[in-house]
């Protein structure tokens, strides 16, 4: 399996140490727009996840350009560059997945029927495949150390969903 991530499922999972989390899941390798690597990498240099995506490189992590540049000004119109390249090149890599967390970016590739896959849906499935042992535990980390803005009520449903909260 392969993905296409855009930067703030990298961010979060680097921050709380979970990074590898992905290379389980997608063990073909995740791919990165040229965007999504200059906002981790170049413009992040120092911040969370700059150093771990960097260490990636050729090993588990691929960076790509996006061919299609007018479908990337499109999205451009409602999305930042991050965001749009990483859509637009899942439609030209065809992979498994599209890791992606923000709302308006996550509701326009759904409109587009692409198979989206955020921070929070990684952690359930890690739980669930016992690579985590306690999900309330990163959940709080994300919220505490990555600063991650999630409500109490996906919160919760995320718990139920894995048997620790009734």
């Amino acid at each position: 399996m392969r993905a296409v991530s855009n930067s703030s499922v990298l961010i979060a999972l680097s921050s709380i140490g979970q990074l590898s989390i992905l290379t389980q899941r997608f063990p073909d390798g995740i791919l990165l727009p040229q965007a999504v690597w200059y906002e981790v990498v170049e413009t992040g240099a120092g911040r969370a996840g700059a150093t771990d995506v960097a260490a990636g490189l050729n090993v588990w992590l691929t960076v790509q350009n996006v061919q299609n540049k007018t479908l990337i000004s499109l999205l451009q119109q409602d999305l930042d560059n991050g965001e749009a390249e990483a859509i637009a090149l899942l439609l030209e890599q065809s992979p498994d997945a599209l890791l992606l967390d923000e709302k308006k970016a996550r509701q326009v590739a759904r409109r587009m029927t692409l198979p989206i896959l955020g921070t929070l849906g990684l952690l359930v499935l890690a739980k669930r495949q016992g690579v985590i042992v306690d999900l309330q535990e990163q959940l709080d980390a994300l919220r505490t150390v990555a600063k991650f803005r999630l409500s109490q009520q996906v919160y919760n449903e995320a718990l139920r969903q894995v048997g620790e909260l009734q």
